[in-house]
């Protein structure tokens, strides 16, 4: 005869985060996702003004040559 003990379901097991605070799994799975989130989105706040720093200069070089193009074409003096 099987033990009637064994059809129990286990115990949810808790979870003690930095700060000794007991947590079910999900919530600490929850908290480590939203902490996750938080580090992607610090590392993209940094990331993007060099981004944008790298498009602008490429647009800067592009302007430059344009311009330069056009005035060699009405022949103005190159600026220098």
């Amino acid at each position: 005869m099987t033990n009637p003990q064994s059809y129990l379901a286990a115990p949810r097991p808790i979870v003690r985060d930095r700060e000794g605070t007991a947590m079910l799994l999900h919530e600490a799975l929850a908290r480590s996702r939203q902490q996750d989130a938080m580090e992607a989105a610090r590392r993209y706040a940094v990331a993007r003004p060099l981004a944008a720093g790298r498009t602008w200069s490429r647009l800067a070089r592009f302007a430059a040559r344009r311009a330069a193009s056009a005035r060699a074409a009405a022949g103005v003096a190159p600026l220098e």
